[in-house]
């Protein structure tokens, strides 16, 4: 723009001495004084002529000089070709000029004329715009993703919502103390270690798949389903995920009271696999919850295990919430429900009864028996919470049939089918906030105070975090029932097994933040009957912690 300046100033300089001279000219070719008024009119009309057309001509170069200013420090409005400066030009590399320079007034610059650029508003700043695209351009424009921190997790989420995808996991870091004759060895142990996402796919679709690292045996792999919300009523969930059976498997493993799950737990379907199993469920919350219920078809087997058997496992549930609409707070959170499922073992396949390792690995209490046929089991349960006051209660019962067990050796019992192995559980704990925070019926409690670490969404400066108190008693009793074969050609005895185990546990559990949790059991095992690798009858006292933090 400099050198347009130059040049305009330069051409009206040119023509003003062109006038000049041409006066000059004409006053010396004539006598001084004698010829002054003998100019013709004709003469003087074409000289006026001459200076109105110059005089045009400046005012055109000067309208020209201004567009060109305008075209280099305004955006087109109007869709025509614009002029831009080419930043890689040999002019423009060996002289570049600072962003920021003043401007003072028209410069040239080497360019290039480029298709029509659309025109950004006005109302948008020039630095706030984005960038520009041209019209023939194939990419369309795609709104910017939106990330944050939603309070509990992190999340990544399209500009319309219609897509969002969250990282989230937890580790639980355990040490196990024991006392008694026969008890396992004291150890450190990564008891949980799982990383996964969760997402959704608009208004009606939910996706979630988690890992779990501390995996001792078989597949990583704990949760990855796809759940359909088609109405809050009707939702459908397929996939690999929990078993939809009973009060504490609803129950997340970072908001459990104590540090392991009560004895009904070893009756649960698929309780060698975390409660996980291939399958599909039907479920929805009737009434704005009032009533949900759960039906669903899965292998039993656990973790990503195909069906030994042309039966898939049938579970049902109904959990009740009567008062959840009432203003009144004594009883709004009370809830009750029960379980049904119906299930079959196959004997050549090598099933067995469950397992009678109690869930603190104090000892083995019962023994593993062949089993063949229908498995049945039942549940009730309920829930009462107050404030920062929570009651829990729950009773199971397992049945497995032993139809044509035994074994085909010589003197063997053969085939031969025997009494059903029934085995019964039971629990009830309280715990309390003594720091005054609400219980949730499924998570874990807002820390008023923090001790360190971020903020609770809604706390209210540092303190000494939550701290909770709990008191759990829980039984466990399973009957294995003996019989006599005195026929001729497979005669036999098979032992009677009667046995039961009681746990009394003592818990103090805190959380110096939202996302760390601390906590310390004391359990007294009461042994009845001698154990399966010969412990007498005694009391075994395991003292049980775990630093959990999750994300």
């Amino acid at each position: 723009m400099r050198l347009l300046t130059v040049s305009f100033a330069l051409l009206v300089f040119m023509v003003s001495g062109s006038l000049a001279h041409g006066q000059v000219s004409q006053s010396a070719s004539q006598p001084n004084s004698t010829v002054r008024n003998a100019a013709s009119e004709e003469e003087v009309q074409q000289l006026r002529n001459e200076v109105a057309a110059q005089r045009q001509t400046i005012e055109e170069l000067k309208s020209l000089v201004e567009k060109l200013a305008n075209s280099k420090s305004q955006p087109s409005t109007n869709g025509a070709a614009e002029v831009h400066p080419v930043a890689d030009t040999p002019a423009a590399v060996s002289n570049p000029e600072p962003v920021n320079a003043p401007s003072d007034g028209a410069h040239l610059q080497n360019a290039i004329l480029v298709e029509p650029v659309p025109a950004i508003p006005a109302a948008i700043p020039a630095a706030a715009a984005e960038p520009v695209v041209p019209q023939n351009a194939t990419q369309k424009d795609q709104p910017p993703l939106t990330a944050g921190w939603n309070g509990e997790h992190f999340f990544i989420r399209s500009a319309d919502g219609q897509f969002s995808l969250s990282p989230y996991g937890y580790v639980d870091n355990d040490y196990r103390a024991y006392k008694g004759d026969g008890a396992p060895a004291d150890t450190f142990l990564i008891r949980r270690g799982r990383f996964g996402f969760q997402g959704n796919y608009g208004s009606h679709f939910d996706f979630a798949i988690l890992t779990d690292a501390a995996a001792g045996s078989g597949s990583i792999i704990r949760d990855v389903y796809l759940n359909v919300r088609i109405r809050p009523e009707f939702q459908f969930q397929a996939g690999q995920f929990k078993v939809p059976f009973a009060q504490e498997t609803g129950t997340g493993a970072t908001n459990l009271d104590f540090v392991e799950r009560g004895f009904t737990s070893m009756l649960y379907p698929s309780a060698a696999s975390a409660f996980r199993s291939p399958g599909l469920v039907l479920h929805g919350d009737i009434g704005g919850g009032e009533v949900q219920y759960w039906a669903g078809i899965f292998n039993g087997k656990g973790y990503a295990t195909v069906n030994t058997t042309n039966q898939p496992e049938a579970i049902g549930r109904l959990r009740f919430y009567p008062f959840r609409k009432t203003k009144n707070n004594w009883i709004r959170e009370f809830a009750f429900g029960g379980s049904i499922d119906y299930a079959r073992s196959r004997g050549l396949s090598g099933d067995l009864s469950f397992n009678g390792t109690i869930p603190d690995a104090a000892y083995d209490f019962f023994p593993q028996f062949a089993i063949n046929g229908p498995i049945q089991r039942y549940n009730g349960e309920f829930t009462y919470i107050k404030s920062a006051f929570a009651l829990r209660s729950e009773w199971d019962q397992l049945n497995m049939s032993r139809n044509n067990v035994g074994s085909l050796q010589v003197g063997g019992l053969g085939f031969l089918s025997l009494p059903s192995i029934i085995a019964k559980a039971w629990n009830v704990q309280a715990t309390y906030l003594i720091t005054g925070e609400k219980r949730p019926e499924n998570g874990t409690p807002r820390v008023k105070h923090p001790l360190f670490g971020p903020d609770t969404p809604g706390g209210k400066g540092r303190g000494l975090g939550a701290w909770e108190v709990a008191v759990r008693y829980m039984g466990i009793h399973a009957n294995e029932p003996g019989a006599n074969f005195l026929g001729y050609y497979t005669p036999g005895f098979v032992p009677t097994f009667d046995y039961h185990t009681d746990e009394v546990t003592l818990g103090l559990n805190w959380y110096p933040n939202y996302w760390v949790k601390y906590m310390v059991n004391v359990g007294i095992d009461q042994l009845k009957q001698p154990s399966t690798i010969g412990t007498i009858p005694q009391n075994v006292y395991a003292i049980t912690q775990e630093l959990q933090f999750r994300f």
